[in-house]
């Protein structure tokens, strides 16, 4: 008996083991369309940004557009990635850039994102995940949760795609995004 009771005790034990190491590793999945291509029309969108109000593409015809997806508010990497964006606004705005980011977060989260961090840009709430869809940047963990994934996209002045990266590292992409905005903009 005491050996059965032992093992009973282990079963949970390793069953807890098994997926916390699943979720360690856990393989995050693709789950609608490929990303637009480099050179593309950039997808045209309409969200509600921390505010409420209602943020579309065409508004910044005219402009660069750091449009960054990213997969949760108030996370680690989320919070980096929005932090190094803010430490590097007044360059953006030199650069004749917006910033706009996306999860598919709602918009109370969004608010209360961009307060505690002060962020001076719109973060979007994309509830129904259709941008995060359209943009291929939507993914599943094990299927179950959905999410973005960590994408930039650079879009230019004529609404196309300019610069698109994939999973990107949240700490110094800020500085490698206004690097490529130099250079695409024929300053470096």
């Amino acid at each position: 008996m005491a050996h059965t009771l032992a093992q009973s005790r282990r079963l949970p034990r390793i069953v807890t083991a098994a997926l916390c190491a699943l979720a360690t590793v856990a393989i995050s999945f693709p789950v609608f369309a490929a990303s637009p291509k480099v050179g593309s029309p950039a997808p045209e969108f309409r969200l509600q940004d921390q505010t409420g109000k209602w943020v579309s593409l065409k508004d910044y015809r005219g402009k660069w557009v750091v449009l960054y997806f990213y997969p949760k508010d108030n996370t680690p990497g989320c919070t980096t990635q929005a932090c190094e964006f803010r430490d590097n606004i007044f360059a953006f705005n030199r650069a004749n850039a917006v910033i706009l980011g996306v999860s598919v977060d709602d918009v109370n989260s969004k608010k209360d994102f961009a307060k505690e961090h002060s962020l001076p840009f719109a973060v979007l709430a994309d509830s129904s995940k259709a941008t995060t869809k359209t943009y291929g940047v939507l993914t599943s963990m094990l299927g179950i949760v959905e999410f973005s994934r960590r994408d930039t996209f650079i879009i230019d002045p004529q609404g196309r795609i300019a610069k698109h990266w994939e999973k990107v590292d949240p700490e110094g992409h800020s500085k490698l995004v206004l690097n490529e905005l130099k250079r695409l903009q024929g300053g470096a």
